[in-house]
Parts: structure tokens; sequence; C-alpha cells
């Protein structure tokens, strides 16, 4: 066994059916009194629960989170904050609202309580994203970490069977790069296999049945454990692309994630056996390479398998590498100018690793 370092993050989790009854007291308890309930326009309705729930400790609702935080959202939430006095956070969605949170405790120190509806993960991590002129910057601050997480699995009945699918497949993306990250550790290792079989085991059930409750909470018990890890270790090639491919050419989060995902598995797989490996049994599929048991889990569940799906044009594959490559996150294997632009051109046409 390798040396490792592990230092655990300080965060309350409620989860079950129903433990959206608790909103009020977790805000108590974090000692807000005005909190500002985010939400995207979609999930409006949500956010009008959520306030409910807060009563008078409510201060309003800002509903105009939008996928990538482009900066102009912030700073139109940041003067809400500010004309309303808020002292706390509520993020009710997804990863787009949750981002919006970070954003503004980025730069007000505000505690989040988070309640996801997705499988998104965002609400266990330190890590933020803005997208400012184009590009996507990324970083770390322990600021931004939701102090309290609410996973009510009611509150995913509502999410679409086909992004149920892309956000699940995301989720995995987190643990899969977890375990051959630059800083992975056991407990990390553990997380990611357990969360990973979890959402692989819930995303199918949830296909043949999008009102499946055992199904449902399968999957957002995976996506928290799965989130755990993505806030604990290091990312490596396969965040930066798709960081990269949403924050320059808009392509949507999750679905981008979806893609990407096999093709990177498939460039590491040769400087990564054990986590391979560890994939395949958490899939479920130990005679499958790791790829290409991650394609045909996307594949089968109906996701889109090729970048071209999601509206990328062949013509700016280039300018995507060269973005990739200005600025890479650490990785397994060196990432090279010519194998990563195959990977690229792979995704677009949707190979099958």
């Amino acid at each position: 066994m390798k040396n490792f370092v592990y230092t655990s993050h300080a965060q309350r989790v409620l989860f079950g059916s129903g433990s959206l009854q608790s909103l009020g007291e977790e805000a108590r308890g974090l000692g807000i009194e005005k909190a500002l309930v985010l939400s995207t326009r979609p999930q409006r309705d949500q956010a009008e629960i959520a306030a409910g729930l807060l009563g008078a400790a409510a201060a309003g609702i800002f509903d105009a989170a939008r996928m990538h935080v482009p900066v102009e959202t912030v700073d139109a939430a940041l003067a809400r904050v500010r004309a309303l006095n808020a002292d706390g956070l509520v993020s009710i969605g997804g990863g787009s609202t949750v981002g919006l949170a970070k954003a503004i405790a980025r730069e007000t120190g505000l505690p989040i309580l988070a309640v996801p509806t997705t499988y998104a993960g965002s609400e266990m991590t330190p890590i933020y994203g803005i997208t400012e002129g184009g590009l996507k910057r990324t970083g770390r601050d322990p600021r931004v970490l939701p102090r309290s997480v609410i996973y009510d699995p009611d509150l995913t009945h509502e999410l679409p069977v086909s992004i149920s699918v892309t956000s699940g497949l995301n989720a995995i993306a987190h643990a899969a790069e977890g375990l051959y990250a630059q800083d992975a550790n056991p407990i990390m290792n553990l997380m990611a296999q357990e969360g990973i079989r979890a959402v692989a085991r819930g995303l199918p059930a949830i296909r043949a049945d999008a009102g499946d409750g055992a199904g449902r909470r399968q999957a957002l018990y995976g996506a928290w454990l799965c989130g755990t890890v993505l806030g604990n270790v290091g990312m490596a090639l396969h965040h930066k692309l798709c960081h990269t491919l949403g924050g320059s050419f808009d392509l949507p989060h999750a679905e981008t994630h979806t893609v990407i995902l096999p093709h990177a598995m498939a460039y590491n797989t040769p400087a990564a056996p054990e986590a391979m490996v560890a994939i395949q049994a958490a899939l479920g599929r130990a005679d499958t390479p790791a790829a290409t048991g991650l394609f045909d889990l996307a594949a089968g569940l109906g996701a889109p398998t090729s970048l071209k799906e999601l509206g990328m044009r062949e013509e700016d594959l280039d300018r995507a590498a060269d973005i990739a490559l200005a600025n890479p996150y650490w990785n397994p294997r060196p990432v090279e100018p010519q194998p990563l632009r195959q990977l690229l051109q792979n995704a677009y046409e949707g190979r099958r690793p």
C-alpha cells in the first residue's frame, strides 16, 4: 500500500425521503436568519417550496442560475444578496445552482445549505467554476463547501429519465477519476467503488420505471459518495476536457461528461490498470474493459455517445485540444497533443472504445 494523506471535510448530511421538511431546522442550525434561495427558472416551484419551509428565514428567491456559472449571473446574484442583506444561501437544484451558490460564497463567505435534486455531486466539493470570456476557470476554496446538505430522493422524481441518466453518469465520472487521482487514498477508493456500483445499479431501474423509488434512492446515494470522492481528491484529464468543452463551447455539462468519460478512461487505461479493474468490478462487468463497459452502459441507457450529438463542430476540435493542453491537470498518463486530439475525434464520432 502506498503512503497517503486523508483530510476529512466538515459537512452535515441528511439523507432520506421527506428530509426536505428539516430545511428550516437546518438553516437555524447554521445561524441563517435571512436566506436567499437559489434555483434555475424551471425549478422556481421547488424554490418556492423551500422558501415556504424556511418561513420568516427566507429573504427572497433568485431563480436565474445558469449552466457553467457565467460571471454575469454571479454579479446579478451578488447584487441581490447585498440588496436583501442575506446572511445565508439555500441552493435547490443541480450543479448549476450549487455552482452559483459557491461563487457567491467565495465572494461573501456566506454559509450554503444545499438541496440537490440531481446526481451532480457538486454539493460535496470545495470546487468552484466560473465562466468568463468563453473560458471556464476552476479552483478549490474551503469557503464554497456547503455546510449542510439535504438529500431527499423524493425531489429527484421530477427529474426526467434522460437527465437522470446523464446526471448519474456524470457522478460516475467523479469516482472513476478518483480511483487514479494523484492524491488517492484507501477511504476514497472504497467510496468510489461503492458509488459507481450504486449509480450503475440505480440508473437501469430508473430507465425501466421513472417512478422506481428504490432506483432513485440508489442513484442519489451513489451520487453522494461519488461527489464526496470528487471533493477529496484531485481531478485529471476527463474533468479538464469537460470543463474546456463546457466553458468554451457551451456544451451541456452532464451530457459532455457522459460522452467523454469512456474515452478518457481508454486514454488512461495503460497508466492506471488497478483503477480500471476496480471500475470493471463496480460496474459488474469484470470481463469488459472499463472504458468499453462505461460506453456500453451509457448506450444501453439511451444516453448520447458522441460530441456531434451535443452540437460540437468538428472544426472546433483542434481549438478544444489546444485549450486543454494550455493548462492541463495532472494525469496518470502524460497529456500529449496527438493522442489527445485522437481522443476528441473518437468522442466526436462516438466510437466504442
